[in-house]
């Protein structure tokens, strides 16, 4: 039988719908929202959670609102005696509520809503693992393709997803799949791609002006591979955007840019061009040195999460590049103020005070300072 959650603050209603449903459902009783998230904590899955609306402390709304956000597969029912148009219209809009019924509710009534939702609930779990499992082995299977037609792409790619993992650890970024995924399968269109191309490129040789044309037209091969596949959608989009530079730098008018270029997008685009150098044979702080030059191409908190995380400094912490018009008092300096001539003016890891950033913006006046300055900043 199915776990069902009834929620009433009045005892005697609870206990009369125990003794008329238990027969039919695994049934679990609370007198109060906050009970029945415990309840939901402590025993689940549910399959339904049938909710009185008026109760003291947290209403049946505010109690499926949190049920909704906390286990989205459990269909939830709201049952209450002041049947009126507000509350209906809340419900269904905060709660997401599968029915909405009127006390007093007959046994046979309810049971019958009980069997509905029961049944919504297995046509959600059984959609869910029929996807998941169809998404694995797709996955699996792109993935599997790439490392055996194009070892030296895949190997970049899983290069890639290790340093990805990183930076969405420094960047606090929860429920992180679909980037990790995406990292991976970056590089799948490159299986159009003559392997002599792909060799040339990631060995740091020189390709020709076609050479270059097909190779970076992978992008929108992976994006037509992936964009029909169900839960892939954004993951493509994300592959499409791959080197597009955040300021928007080269780009078709039609283009997204900046914050509005999906994220996995930008995370690819300082990713693709940090290993670039490196497949020529740069350090990564040679690397980091490189692409800095052109900071404004990338996203500043992910470009600000690698510089981290290559340079070592503690996890939690990334680089933010600032204006001189942006100090402020307090900030730690990720690296040292210089003027244009190489002047140092304040060292590396000092924190900014009024004095010292009084300084700098009157020496700045008579000697322009380098910009942009390197700022450490936290996460957590």
């Amino acid at each position: 039988m199915h776990k069902v959650l009834l929620v009433d603050d009045e005892k005697n209603i609870l206990s009369g719908y125990r003794r008329n449903l238990r027969t039919k459902f695994h049934i679990y009783v609370s007198e109060s929202g906050k009970g029945g998230l415990d309840i939901l904590r402590n025993n689940g899955p549910f399959a339904a959670v049938v909710s009185d609306y008026k109760m003291p402390e947290m209403n049946g709304i505010e109690f499926l609102s949190k049920v909704r956000d906390l286990y989205p597969d459990t269909v939830r029912v709201m049952l209450t005696g002041y049947a009126d148009l507000d509350a209906a219209v809340n419900a269904i809009n905060e709660g997401n509520i599968f029915r909405f019924l009127s006390k007093p509710c007959k046994v046979e009534l309810l049971a019958k809503n009980i069997y509905d939702a029961i049944g919504q609930y297995q046509l959600i779990t059984a959609e869910k693992e029929l996807l998941n499992k169809t998404l694995k082995g797709s996955i699996k299977t792109l993935i599997d393709i790439l490392a055996a037609v194009n070892p030296e792409a895949f190997s970049q790619a899983a290069q890639m997803r290790s340093m990805a993992r990183k930076i969405l650890a420094r960047l606090r970024i929860q429920n992180s799949w679909e980037v990790e995924i995406g990292t991976l399968l970056s590089k799948i269109g490159l299986v159009t791609v003559p392997q002599s191309i792909i060799r040339k490129k990631y060995q740091g040789a020189e390709l020709t002006a076609d050479e270059e044309k097909m190779f970076f037209h992978h992008a929108q091969i992976g994006n037509e591979l992936l964009k029909h596949i169900p839960r892939l959608e954004k993951i493509a989009e994300g592959i499409n955007y791959q080197y597009a530079c955040y300021n928007g730098e080269g780009e078709s008018i039609d283009f997204k840019v900046g914050d509005n270029i999906p994220f996995l997008g930008r995370l690819l685009k300082v990713l693709n061009d940090f290993y670039s150098p490196i497949n020529k044979g740069a350090a990564p702080n040679e690397a980091l040195r490189i692409i800095q030059k052109k900071h404004e191409i990338y996203d500043p908190d992910i470009l600000g999460a690698l510089i981290a995380e290559v340079q070592g400094l503690s996890e939690g912490s990334i680089i933010s590049m600032k204006k001189l018009t942006e100090l402020k008092i307090g900030m730690l300096l990720a690296e040292g103020i210089k003027d244009i001539n190489g002047f140092l003016l304040v060292p590396k890891g000092n924190e900014l005070t009024n004095i010292s950033l009084m300084k700098i913006l009157n020496y700045n006046k008579m000697t322009k300072i380098q910009e942009p300055i390197k700022i450490i900043e936290s996460t957590i």
